[in-house]
């Protein structure tokens, strides 16, 4: 299996409900690493898994959505706890519109699965991984 992997970042304000969730029930920001990693078996006929720099420019697109802003507001997530895991598959998942929407181009539609991982300090991260 062939892979490559694309890096961004994003700040976002949110807050949870539940008592597990301890002081993170207020308002507070995060800042994610982002890291989406694209695969495939087989290289396309260029001999690349996807082009990188659209898979860069539509990971950029997917998180601009979100970045600065208080995620409590979007209407997407209304009621909602927006977890690292919960939004490492919302990533995963408008990622993978783009891909079939042709946004990452031709040699994208041989793509067999994305993983999105969203790093919320050096110690801890949080990953969802999906077919395509």
């Amino acid at each position: 299996m062939f892979s490559i992997t694309v890096r961004d970042h994003m700040m976002v304000a949110h807050s949870f409900r539940g008592e597990v969730f301890g002081p993170a029930q207020r308002l507070h920001g995060a800042t994610f690493l982002v890291d989406a990693t694209f695969r495939r078996p087989e290289l396309d006929a260029d001999n690349l898994v996807v082009d990188i720099g659209l898979a860069t420019r539509e990971l950029g697109a997917v998180l601009g959505r979100f970045r600065y802003r208080n995620l409590d507001e979007d209407p997407d997530f209304r009621g909602v706890n927006t977890s690292t895991e919960f939004l490492a598959k919302v990533v995963a998942d408008r990622l993978a519109a783009r891909v079939a929407a042709g946004a990452l181009g031709e040699g994208a539609h041989g793509l067999t699965g994305i993983t999105v991982t969203l790093h919320e300090s050096h110690v801890a991260w949080a990953s969802y991984e999906r077919a395509l």
